[in-house]
């Protein structure tokens, strides 16, 4: 029998999913190794079903029954689990939620007090709290004994300073829970476990980590801690993204309700309609705006380069100097020519691009006297809070 942990990624209406096996604790460089990730799409219409190997192979089940929602999803896993993995015991669950607050800064026990402080929260991120938790509880009904670790994307950034974190209000607001919280956590959080293993990289190392994705964020990193990032109250705040404005003057949004836009229309309009598909009116994809050879295409991608390099300089600031840069996203992993602009706008700096590693996406992708360094590391949220999850589970099984 072999223990293993069972990892969640709620979305409103997917459920992205893996079961690592604990690792063992004696094994040199331990860390818990992947047996099965799966996906279910398009929960509540036509849901499509993936699971995925420890060898990468992909299918998509033709077996599969309906998932009109979360309960019945997690049902599915539950049922899959067993009939792939012969042998596995669950002996935990740990799921990625957006939102911590100001108080979770580790990976907290699903209790019954926990999860409806989690609750309290979804009004500072009713885009995605609402979802992740959906999972949570519909796994608690199943299996209410399966001990439950929430993960959090805000967690990695409590480290940084009062004043980061404090947002030009009144007083007052800052009691409500407004401040600056930053996003990406998890996938910084593997970043920065990543880098501790590398020799070319001091422990008091000052590294701008680029996430960028469909959500696209910056985080200053000074060892190995979060000490400014892009992200602030909300996953709107920084960069251009793909659908997501990014930083907006706060006029924009007060001339637009005055006209008469409504709160729903505004939402919509800064999470779904600006960003990248909004400035091209094409895509949302960098894939397709790179083979666009269109005025249109290139004004997006122009703009998306500029916001990043301006925000790129402010958290160079923020560190007071720069040691290296770390490219991760499906943006960030496989857009060699946008690494190419950036790095050749940072020319000035002193870091030199080596084109040839950059072409291929190797590892490195600066020249070997390259005083400031570059890299591409594939991000893996999934690792990282399997990681969390056995790490927490050890210690709580501790103090009991």
């Amino acid at each position: 029998m072999r223990d293993s942990v069972l990892i969640i990624n709620a979305g409103s209406s997917s459920i992205k999913f893996a079961v690592y096996a604990v690792a063992d604790a004696a094994a040199p460089n331990p860390s818990p190794s992947p047996q099965l990730r799966g996906q279910i799409a398009d929960i509540g219409g036509d849901a499509a079903f993936y699971l995925t190997d420890a060898d990468d192979h992909t299918q998509r089940l033709d077996d599969r029954h309906a998932a009109t929602n979360h309960l019945e999803a997690i049902d599915q896993i539950l049922t899959w689990i067993p009939s792939r993995l012969a042998g596995a015991t669950l002996i935990g669950a740990g799921h990625r939620v957006v939102h911590g607050g100001p108080r979770h800064n580790a990976p907290c026990l699903i209790t019954d007090r926990s999860f409806s402080e989690l609750q309290a929260l979804t009004p500072l991120a009713p885009h995605h709290q609402p979802h992740n938790l959906a999972a949570i509880a519909a796994l608690r009904e199943r299996h209410p004994t399966l001990p439950q670790i929430a993960c959090f994307d805000t967690a990695f950034h409590t480290t940084q300073s009062a004043t980061a974190k404090r947002l030009p209000l009144p007083r007052q607001y800052a009691a409500r829970g407004l401040q600056r919280y930053g996003f990406h956590g998890l996938s910084y959080q593997f970043i920065r476990d990543a880098l501790t293993h590398r020799d070319d990289v001091p422990d008091a190392a000052r590294i701008l980590i680029a996430h960028l994705g469909n959500g696209a964020s910056l985080c200053a990193t000074r060892a190995g801690r979060s000490i400014a990032t892009t992200m602030g109250f909300s996953t709107l705040d920084g960069l251009m993204m793909g659908t997501r404005c990014g930083s907006l003057d706060p006029g924009v949004l007060l001339h637009l309700m005055r006209a008469g836009m409504d709160e729903p229309t505004l939402t919509d309009l800064l999470y779904n309609r600006s960003g990248l598909k909004g400035v091209s009116g094409l895509s949302a994809d960098m894939r397709e705006l790179l083979n666009n050879p269109s005025r249109e295409a290139a004004e997006a991608i122009d703009l998306y380069i500029e916001t990043l390099i301006r925000a790129m300089g402010g958290m160079i600031a923020a560190m007071e100097g720069l040691d290296g840069i770390v490219f991760t996203g499906g943006v960030g992993e496989n857009a060699a020519s946008l690494r190419a602009r950036i790095i050749n706008k940072l020319a000035w700096l002193g870091i030199q691009l080596n084109e040839a590693a950059n072409a291929v996406h190797a590892d490195l992708i600066c020249t070997p006297d390259s005083p400031i360094k570059a890299w591409v590391i594939p991000a893996n949220e999934e690792l990282a809070i399997a990681r969390l999850t056995g790490a927490t589970l050890a210690q709580t099984s501790k103090q009991h």
